[in-house]
């Protein structure tokens, strides 16, 4: 049952977990469109995704629901220290009752880096047959040496660099944002986290988009994805494009997310033909 509205009115709040948490809403509601819910990497929030909600609404005709999770953005803080089993947490205790919240009734779920990871655990893990397809960019499902490597030097950016300041611009506690994140992936408990069993149980078709100079993952990430899935897999594998390719290859991103909708969507309707 709805219990937020369908708003990108400043200061909308929804609660999932305990927590409270802003969101924001643009183009159709449930019921009238698909929706695209976006969840954000691990130094995200609503605003971080700039204009990227909007224009995806406008190319698509969706939906789009963006939130921050708690310990980001304008969202309550995270409980501290962040288990190292986060992002598995936040797909079974929070995805679901935000969904829940907005009143989803079938739709994409849209995740960048941490949230690409969250959204396929979910995906994976919980029956949610109103979750018809995925869009991963930049996913991980283990752990890389340069991944570890590259979440280091952002510690030492964030210790003796701007990085912090640059963070409070966006997020109500920065120090929770980014040791929440950064002191996960940097305990040596977390070295053997693999999430990866997840793609086994997916059943929907995905696109995923990588860039090939990102710091934090490797293509073997998608091939995991590749190597593992039994639902169809579409790949965007992006030239000059690093971590984040909605901003580095903004329109090679959202060429490929909205030919994947119209794909989606026109399968969606086609009639099921019984012999």
């Amino acid at each position: 049952m709805s219990s937020a509205k369908w708003t990108n009115a400043p200061g909308a709040r929804l609660t999932a977990d305990r927590k409270s948490l802003e969101y924001a809403c643009y183009g159709p509601p449930p019921g009238e469109a698909p929706t695209i819910v976006m969840l954000h990497e691990g130094l995200g929030c609503v605003t971080l995704w700039r204009d990227m909600p909007q224009k995806l609404a406008d190319a698509t005709g969706f939906g789009v629901c963006v939130y921050s999770r708690a310990g980001y953005g304008a969202s309550d803080p995270a409980d501290m220290p962040r288990p190292l089993d986060y992002m598995t947490r936040e797909a079974e205790d929070s995805l679901g009752v935000v969904l829940d919240a907005i009143g989803f009734q079938h739709g994409i779920l849209l995740g960048h880096s941490d949230g690409a990871t969250i959204a396929t655990i979910y995906a994976g893990s919980i029956s949610d047959q109103r979750v018809r397809g995925l869009i991963l960019i930049a996913p991980h499902f283990f752990t890389e040496a340069s991944g570890l490597a590259a979440i280091r030097t952002a510690g030492e950016a964030y210790a003796s660099g701007d990085l912090k300041a640059r963070l409070a611009k966006y997020h109500s506690d920065p120090d929770i944002a980014f040791k929440g994140w950064h002191d996960a992936w940097t305990d040596p408990g977390f070295e053997a986290w693999n999430v990866a069993d997840a793609i086994d149980h997916l059943r929907i078709p995905v696109l995923a988009i990588q860039g090939r100079d990102d710091a934090y993952g490797t293509l073997a990430q998608v091939t995991e994805i590749e190597e593992r899935i039994y639902s169809p897999i579409e790949t965007a594998i992006l030239d000059d494009c690093g971590h984040a390719p909605q901003i580095d290859q903004p329109q090679a991103t959202m060429a490929a997310i909205t030919e994947f909708c119209e794909r989606l969507e026109r399968l969606e309707r086609e009639e099921v033909k019984i012999a």
